[in-house]
């Protein structure tokens, strides 16, 4: 299934942005290193990753609970995030990252699992 509209522009600015300074400055969105010369620390790359995987999982906790078609997998390798293990088969750690309870998404900002908005 295509990602909505809204999952994709999302997903987009996610995959853009370069994580690899965030715990040390505010940026703009769409910030990458190379047009402000690198300056500053920089996290390795599993830290980065780790950052741009937090990211996905807000924004689709709330993508989630609003589109009953969303597809989280789909997602999170639209914002560049790994879903699949060394051996293939896709990463739990992907589900686990969400508030989810027999497919329904919890509400954003809570762990109620009611009717959408």
């Amino acid at each position: 299934m295509a990602l909505s509209y809204i999952a994709r522009l999302h997903a987009d600015e996610i995959r853009n942005h370069d994580w690899s300074d965030a715990p040390f400055r505010a940026d703009r969105a769409g910030h990458d290193r190379a047009d402000d010369g690198g300056r500053g620390d920089q996290l390795t790359q599993p830290e980065t990753d780790s950052i741009r995987k937090n990211v996905m999982w807000v924004t689709a906790q709330v993508l989630g609970f609003q589109d009953p078609n969303f597809d989280v997998y789909e997602f999170a390798e639209a914002c560049g995030v790994e879903t699949r293990t060394r051996s293939g088969r896709p990463d739990g750690s992907i589900l686990a990252g969400i508030r989810l309870l027999n497919e329904r998404y919890a509400r954003p900002g809570t762990r109620d699992y009611g009717d959408r908005y």
